[in-house]
């Protein structure tokens, strides 16, 4: 193959080896072959349907496109720096086999626009694989949520104990902020999805083109609707990596409560040892790594949203060399997002959770005062008063070494008057849970409704 630049006409003097390799993108942007030969096949359609090149013409070098993603596949195509790009390298090696009619396929395109379409049919299929390990992962936390719907542990503020929750109602939580992330993800699809090619440099193009048509071919409902915004923005792959940096808050979050509940101070859960690893010194030690791994990538992920939104925020319009950065960050985004999902999809179901470990971790903390504070309302007590009857209550409690549950209903009346015998049914963890009933609470018939309904969405949600 010819190291011949295409562009190099203008130019009296070769390109410094230097140059080739620090302006080279071949090592990274030829993961887009397959979009680039799928667009370039389209493109070549719409080119002969429009007879802007016969139709025998377009036959030969779909022919030479297919024949080259056949080798591409197969690996048996060198990535040399002289070659720039993955579309200099496809076009190159298209005019090697089928001779100069081969340099009629870039008509009325240009590799401005042309990137710009690799990035969005790259984009469609990331977003929708994001959204299906996302899927995954919520089956994964519904499928540990309704095996262990009895088990209930405190819910915590601040760190501290606050009131008794079931785990399937925190679990539940975490369903739910992955839920707002599919929804994030749906909307940023909307707006990948529209067919940029024809904008050609910055101006679109002179030749009687058919977007319309292309679009059609590839999938898309629309075209963009301005060529220079079309070639200069990036705001999809910012909007992917937005929303990919918070997937990964939350799932970061949730591995933080992996890492604290399986710590022998905690002892909530235990993980399959095959999603474990051990100490290189310390032969007892059983270390949660895959929880921590996806913790710390989490880093990595806000890192390249910075990157990408850091590129962006000075660019004239309109295409500009800096924006061959913005893939470097995209790819890996994509790669770490969905390797998480996916680890957690698979570990999540492995988690064996010890449910009289979780439930005698109830036994402290008071975690029954505020159900203390809602009998004082229930029998009309305004609810500033009744906090701070009960606190006086917890304050005794905590002087005396005692849990609420400890209280005789005379020490309960030296606090206040209104305590009745029937204040005693209150101050069960069971009844504190259960007594949560509305829509969105802990009980147990809110949260199995819940988990239905949960099931249910994830049956009727269709995928983009």
């Amino acid at each position: 193959m010819a190291g011949k630049k295409p562009w190099a006409g203008r130019f009296s003097q070769a390109t410094h080896k230097a140059v080739e390799e620090f302006t080279v993108s071949l090592h990274f942007d030829h993961k887009l072959y397959t979009y680039d030969i799928q667009g370039s096949i389209a493109h070549c359609r719409m080119l002969a349907r429009q007879k802007i090149i016969a139709a025998g013409e377009a036959k030969k070098i779909i022919a030479g496109l297919e024949a080259i993603r056949r080798e591409l596949d197969a690996g048996k195509l060198s990535l040399r720096p002289e070659f720039e790009d993955i579309h200099m390298l496809i076009e190159s090696r298209l005019i090697e086999k089928i001779g100069p009619v081969g340099g009629k396929l870039h008509t009325a395109r240009s590799r401005n626009d042309q990137i710009a379409l690799d990035i969005s049919l790259y984009l469609r299929d990331a977003v929708r694989g994001t959204i299906a390990l996302i899927e995954a992962a919520q089956k994964a936390l519904l499928g540990l949520a309704e095996k262990n719907i009895d088990a209930v542990l405190p819910g915590f503020t601040h760190m501290q104990h606050a009131q008794p929750v079931l785990l399937a109602h925190h679990l539940l939580a975490y369903f739910e902020m992955l839920d707002r992330d599919r929804d994030r993800l749906e909307g940023c699809f909307v707006r990948v999805n529209r067919m940029p090619l024809g904008a050609g440099a910055l101006a679109g193009t002179p030749h009687p083109v058919d977007r319309e048509y292309v679009a059609k071919l590839l999938g898309y409902p629309e075209v963009t609707r301005n060529s220079m915004d079309t070639v200069a923005d990036r705001d999809t792959q910012i909007e992917y990596c937005s929303c990919a940096a918070i997937i990964m808050m939350h799932l970061s979050r949730l591995c933080e409560e992996l890492v604290i509940w399986m710590s022998p101070e905690f002892q909530f859960i235990d993980i399959a040892d095959a999603f474990c690893t051990g100490s290189s010194i310390m032969p007892q030690k059983k270390n949660p790594d895959v929880a921590e791994l996806v913790r710390g990538k989490t880093g990595r992920v806000y890192g390249n949203l910075m990157s990408l939104f850091t590129l962006l925020k000075s660019l004239p319009l309109a295409y500009n060399r800096d924006l061959q950065e913005d893939k470097i960050a995209l790819f890996d985004t994509v790669e770490t997002v969905q390797s998480c999902l996916n680890i957690m999809a698979l570990m999540l179901p492995e988690v064996k959770v010890n449910k009289g470990r979780m439930r005698s971790a109830t036994q402290s903390g008071f975690l029954t005062a505020t159900d203390l504070a809602d009998y004082l309302v229930s029998k009309k007590m305004p609810f500033r008063t009744a906090h701070e009857v009960v606190g006086k209550v917890v304050g005794h409690c905590v002087h005396m070494g005692k849990s609420l549950w400890d209280m005789s209903l005379a020490e309960l009346q030296r606090f206040s008057p209104v305590f009745k015998a029937d204040v005693m049914g209150w101050l069960t963890i069971d009844a504190s849970v259960n007594s949560r009933k509305c829509i969105g609470g802990t009980g147990t018939a809110a949260v199995k409704k819940a988990l239905a309904a949960a099931r249910a969405g994830l049956k009727k949600r269709k995928k983009p």
